[in-house]
């Protein structure tokens, strides 16, 4: 089980009943929170506690204490409610603020005024359908920032099988670093030099795109 902190999440819509359902599954604390009567009592049994409220009524937000939550997920349809929602959380002085962002505009006013981490649901999976089909050998990906990106990569050619890491060399000939290898149901975290890579296995590696496309164009094909 993952660390059990305490979230809210302000809007129940599609993104914000998504976000509820995934902490629930993992049995996190979970405040609930929306104008509409008939979606928190949808919600009321599987979150900690669900509360019909107004995300622009800062004294309402004062009230259930926001301000001592580890993390609070904005996801208010509306851009100006969902503008001021983060206004008032940031002032309470919650730890980490997640939001949802209609367009780019949107997004920055709300990087702007303190949101931690802004999501634009459309654009990053639009983003990441079109990065898995322009690198079909890349199984699943992270972009960790405008640098560096985490990827899975299928194991394959035989010129990478029954060799060792430090044999492969792969920090030097292909700037990336491999960060844990999956052996059907076996994971290494923390592999060494001497661990040795076999058909099939999986490698996590972490490298720039164009470091990460050229090691992957060359080991996940036999």
């Amino acid at each position: 089980m993952a660390n059990k902190n305490n979230y809210a999440v302000i809007g129940i819509g599609q993104f914000g009943s998504s976000v509820c359902e995934t902490l629930a599954e993992a049995h996190q604390d979970i405040l609930a929170i929306d104008k509409n009567e008939d979606v928190v009592n949808e919600y009321a049994n599987m979150v900690t506690r669900a509360v019909i409220a107004d995300a622009q009524d800062e004294e309402a937000m004062r009230e259930l204490d926001l301000g001592s939550f580890d993390n609070v997920y904005i996801s208010v349809g509306n851009i100006q409610a969902s503008i001021m929602a983060t206004l008032i959380v940031k002032e309470l002085g919650a730890k980490n603020i997640i939001c949802k962002a209609e367009n780019e505009n949107h997004a920055r006013v709300l990087e702007k005024i303190g949101a931690d981490y802004v999501v634009r649901p459309e654009r990053d999976m639009a983003r990441r359908m079109v990065f898995h089909q322009l690198h079909l050998n890349i199984a699943n990906y992270l972009i960790l920032n405008h640098e560096l990106t985490l990827a899975e990569i299928e194991v394959k050619s035989p010129d990478f099988c029954e060799h060792t890491l430090k044999e492969l060399n792969l920090r030097d000939t292909y700037q990336v670093n491999v960060i844990a290898i999956v052996s059907g149901e076996q994971v290494n975290k923390l592999p060494q030099a001497d661990d040795m890579l076999h058909y099939g296995d999986h490698i996590s590696v972490v490298g720039d795109v164009g470091s990460i496309q050229k090691l992957s164009s060359v080991i996940a094909n036999e």
